[in-house]
């Protein structure tokens, strides 16, 4: 079981599990999406005393941070029980693009040049994870959610607001494979 648990499963396993669980959240009038546990997490910690924006009753949003810390565990558990160690397989096309870009080919899950833990000791890295997260972080609550809220649930509820945002995620992606990434790197 273990061995069938820790190989790479078809696309149509995964497809599958999300749809069976977006009928469950639709069933039960619930919406996914990560990025509203930060405002749970601040709420819970008594932000909406001082900002009106965390006042609301999180306990109602409990179900959601269970669901981030399932993530996280279950990714724990994965990294530390399931996995195999060997290096992702990744097509010569990708190989290529990334020695284009000064990178090796991954050994593990990802580059060592990006992910390592010598590249957190450089400037740039530190800039440029602090400068990322902050403008997901504010593309997240500018755009009223994240990608999975919109793509996932939004999407599945046929939401006209998610459909235009996941457009936008789109084309800042390429904006930012083909034009950006090469200049930053």
């Amino acid at each position: 079981m273990l061995e069938t648990l820790s190989q790479p499963w078809p696309w149509y396993v995964s497809g599958a599990v999300i749809a069976l669980i977006m009928v469950i959240m639709l069933f039960f009038g619930k919406s996914f999406g990560f990025s509203a546990n930060l405002r749970i997490i601040c709420s819970a910690c008594g932000a909406g005393k001082h900002v009106p924006f965390f006042d609301f009753n999180w306990k109602n949003q409990l179900w959601n941070i269970l669901f981030l810390v399932g993530a996280v565990l279950g990714g724990w558990i994965s990294s530390t029980f399931l996995s195999t160690g060997e290096a992702v397989q990744i097509s010569q096309a990708t190989i290529q693009d990334l020695q284009q870009l000064g990178f090796s080919a991954p050994q593990g899950m990802q580059p060592e040049e990006l992910f390592g833990m010598e590249s957190l000791l450089s400037f740039k890295t530190i800039a440029l994870l602090l400068g990322g997260g902050l403008l997901i972080g504010f593309g997240s609550r500018y755009a009223g959610g994240c990608t999975s809220g919109h793509a996932i649930s939004g999407l599945s509820d046929l939401q006209w607001p998610s459909l235009v945002a996941v457009i936008g995620f789109f084309i800042g992606g390429l904006i930012m494979t083909f034009l950006l990434y090469p200049l930053i790197f």
